[in-house]
């Protein structure tokens, strides 16, 4: 199985096959709009303009696991992130990324790129998963690291995968 493998529901409801993606680089990403990482949604949004031509797509998932710091219903969250951040990366509806419930793409990208010292558990918003034109997931990156500091392994990444 690859990432290529999953679907999710975007914002406005509507099913979203993920092999739409096949063929791109993918940057994955839990979000909140009451985090103190929410202003990387300014960094994911200057990835997606500065790689999008090239082949890569940042999606967003919203995720209200981590003290409620998603409050907002989807509706909201659209609202928060274009009038905020000028997001135009494609976002997600709220789902888990942990426990029972965790969406099974989580699932996957946990199991593929576990964390420090193993753990597969996502500690927090803003946890970013790389994944490589063919689906499979090339890096796990802490919410602390932003997203500027995954440029130059986005750009690696293509050089090395270049488009078919």
């Amino acid at each position: 199985m690859n990432v290529f493998d999953f679907s999710a529901v975007a914002l406005d409801g509507a099913p979203i096959d993920l092999s739409r993606y096949r063929g791109q680089v993918l940057l994955i990403v839990n979000t909140a709009t009451a985090c103190k990482f929410t202003p990387q949604f300014s960094g994911l949004e200057a990835i997606h303009r500065r790689f999008h031509e090239r082949g890569v797509e940042v999606l967003g998932f919203p995720c209200n696991q981590f003290r409620g710091q998603e409050p907002l219903d989807e509706a909201g969250i659209d609202a928060f992130c274009q009038r905020n951040y000028g997001v135009s990366f494609p976002m997600f509806a709220k789902i888990d990324v942990n426990g029972a419930g965790a969406h099974p793409l989580y699932r996957h990208l946990k199991r593929e790129a576990p964390g420090v010292l193993g753990t597969q558990g996502i500690k927090w918003n803003f946890t970013k998963f790389l994944v490589g034109r063919d689906g499979k997931v090339v890096r796990r990156y802490a919410p602390q690291t932003k997203p500027d500091e995954i440029s130059e392994d986005v750009d690696r990444l293509l050089a090395d995968q270049p488009a078919v």
